[in-house]
C-alpha cells in the first residue's frame, strides 16, 4: 500500500507557542541539574543546551518542553524516544505519566542516563540499540520522538506508530538548521507533516 504524505506548513515563533500547565509543572518538577555534568551544574536552569559529552547535548528546556508539548502525551500514552541522550527528555514524559520507551547507541551514555532514571524513574524502560529501527516489540506506540536530526523519516518509526499517533522529529542535514517536524499517522494509514520551527540538533547516528 502506498501511504500519502501531506505537508502543511505552520511555522511558528517561539513567542506564539503556548505550553500548556501540565507540561510546564513537569519541567518544574523534574530536577535538570541531576542530568548535566558536574561542571555545568550552575547552568542546568538557563534555557540552552548544554555538552553531556561524546558529541552529544542536553536540549534547552524551551526544547524539551515544546516537544513534549506538540507529542500531546498523558497518563495512558505509550512513547518511544530515540535518542536518550542524558535522560532528560524521557523523565519528562515519565514525569507526564507515559509509559516510556527509550534507545540510545552510545553505551556509554545509555549508562550515565540510566543511572540517573533508574533513581527518579525507575519505570522507563531504555536499552542500547539503534534508534533508527525503533523497538518493535513494543510497538504500536501512541508518539514517537526523535531527539537527534535526520534528513527522511524513518520508514520503521512510522511502522510502529498507532493510527492516530504522532512522531514529533528534527529534519534536515547535520550540522545545518533544521526544521522541527509532527508527523501526524491518519486513521487510513496516512501521514500529515506539520512543520513547526526551525531547530538545531546533533545528527542521529547509526545504520540506515
Amino acid at each position: 500500500m502506498v501511504q500519502t504524505i501531506l505537508w502543511h506548513s505552520s511555522m511558528l515563533g517561539s513567542q506564539n507557542i503556548e505550553i500548556s500547565e501540565e507540561v510546564l509543572k513537569a519541567i518544574r518538577n523534574v530536577p535538570r541539574h541531576k542530568f548535566v555534568p558536574q561542571k555545568l551544574v550552575e547552568y542546568a536552569y538557563k534555557d540552552r543546551p548544554l555538552a553531556i559529552g561524546f558529541g552529544q547535548t542536553i536540549s534547552q528546556p524551551f526544547i524539551v518542553a515544546l516537544m513534549t508539548e506538540l507529542l500531546n502525551v498523558n497518563d495512558t500514552s505509550v512513547v518511544l524516544e530515540i535518542g536518550t541522550g542524558s535522560g532528560y527528555q524521557a523523565a519528562i514524559l515519565a514525569e507526564m505519566g507515559a509509559n516510556v520507551y527509550s534507545v540510545e547507541i552510545i553505551p556509554e551514555l545509555a549508562k550515565q542516563a540510566s543511572k540517573v532514571l533508574n533513581i527518579l524513574y525507575p519505570e522507563i524502560k531504555l536499552r542500547v540499540g539503534d534508534g533508527y529501527f525503533g523497538w518493535k516489540e513494543y510497538a504500536p506506540f501512541d508518539g514517537i520522538i526523535v531527539t537527534a536530526a535526520v534528513d527522511h523519516i524513518p520508514e520503521p518509526l512510522t511502522r510502529q506508530l498507532k493510527a492516530g499517533g504522532k512522531i514529533v522529529i528534527p529534519i534536515g542535514s547535520p550540522y545545518t538548521v533544521q526544521e522541527l517536524v509532527v508527523v501526524e499517522k491518519k486513521i487510513n494509514g496516512d501521514f500529515i507533516l506539520h512543520q513547526i520551527l526551525p531547530v538545531r540538533f546533533v545528527p542521529l547516528t547509526g545504520d540506515r
